[in-house]
């Protein structure tokens, strides 16, 4: 267990996501129920669980759409929520400011996608001086088609995030692994 005080964050897991043209629900399920077993271990070892929103101006991402909400049927009761609208959740949003200010010195990421959000945030946040646990299985993406017509899934997008990642920006963890890195709650 780690001496760090610890916050999970969850990145981009909304329903805006339903609304592009990429979504596939293939292995949505799965992931869902691996997010919020992270979330509810999280909330009873009495880590903050902070929640990041993707938002633009127009489209499935803007607020006035009606999209920027917790993915169905994920169930979070939030610490913190920002914004944010680049890939990083620590660019514009002001939650390093957060984090410090609440003396966290530890990041557990999850959320959608791996390889994008979840990734770029891991990255920044590791530069900035946070260790960082990366959840895969806590993490979701779709596939993708690369510049020579090959289609990526998921769990080769998976992979090879974990590969970037693992002993130069993360610790790459499952969410039994991370929930057993979270301190035990003091009973009162």
């Amino acid at each position: 267990m780690s001496d760090l005080k610890t916050a999970l964050i969850v990145i981009d897991v909304q329903e805006s996501f339903r609304h592009r043209p990429y979504f596939t629900p293939v292995g949505l399920d799965a992931y869902l129920e691996r997010q919020q077993a992270l979330i509810d271990g999280a909330k009873t070892a009495g880590i903050p669980v902070v929640q990041i929103f993707h938002v633009e101006d127009q489209g499935p991402f803007a607020l006035a759409s009606g999209h920027v909400v917790p993915l169905a049927p994920l169930a979070i009761a939030p610490d913190a929520v920002f914004h944010k609208r680049r890939h990083s959740a620590l660019v514009g949003t002001g939650l390093d400011v957060w984090l410090t200010s609440h003396g966290i010195g530890r990041l557990v990421v999850s959320g959608i996608r791996t390889e994008q959000c979840c990734e770029t945030t891991t990255r920044h946040a590791s530069d900035l001086g946070y260790k960082v646990d990366f959840c895969t299985e806590a993490t979701h993406s779709f596939p993708m088609t690369d510049a020579a017509g090959r289609v990526w899934s998921p769990a080769e997008i998976a992979a090879r995030t974990e590969l970037v990642l693992a002993g130069r920006f993360a610790r790459i963890v499952t969410v039994a692994e991370a929930l057993g890195s979270l301190p035990a709650r003091i009973a009162a």
